[in-house]
């Protein structure tokens, strides 16, 4: 009984605090900013990816930047298919957030790109960032930094920042 209990509350445990460094947000105004993640980044990458969800209850509103003292630039980018050409550009006018939607920046689609990075992240690190919009402001984030593996389209900003 007594090794059985010991056995339940480290699941617990664990489970307690998986959940609570896979879940964090960040809230300004009426937008909301859920899970920003980024991956680590390989010994001599300079660029690295950001993704998040951006909930905004209210009136529509635009990411038009994002800083980081972890990297010599951040830009936003978009990420689509045009049949079997993969097209990607940066967006330069920021990310239109309407009104009462959410708009997820996630690999293949919208995201940010961490430009110039001097040290590569390394998983279990947490990367600070200020996002800034349009209207509501500036709110500091910090992406949870998980493992190197991603999808296929991660090879995808290679260039950049050489």
């Amino acid at each position: 009984m007594f090794i059985r209990n010991i056995a339940t509350y480290a699941v617990l445990g664990t489970m307690l605090a998986f959940g609570s460094a896979q879940a964090h947000g960040f809230k300004l105004g009426q937008i909301e900013i859920g899970h920003p993640y980024s991956r680590a980044m390989l010994p001599m990458a300079k660029v690295g990816g950001g993704y998040f969800k951006i909930t905004n209850n209210g009136p529509a509103d635009r990411l038009v930047s994002v800083t980081s003292d972890r990297a010599g630039s951040v830009e936003l980018h978009e990420m689509k298919m045009n049949g079997a050409v993969m097209q990607m550009r940066e967006l330069e006018a920021g990310i239109a957030i309407p009104a009462n939607t959410t708009v997820e920046l996630k690999p293949g689609s919208y995201h940010l790109m961490f430009i110039n990075v001097p040290q590569p992240f390394k998983e279990g690190e947490m990367i600070k960032a200020t996002l800034v919009f349009e209207k509501a402001g500036s709110v500091d984030v910090e992406f949870a930094v998980g493992p190197v593996a991603g999808d296929k389209g991660s090879d995808a900003h290679a260039e950049h920042g050489k």
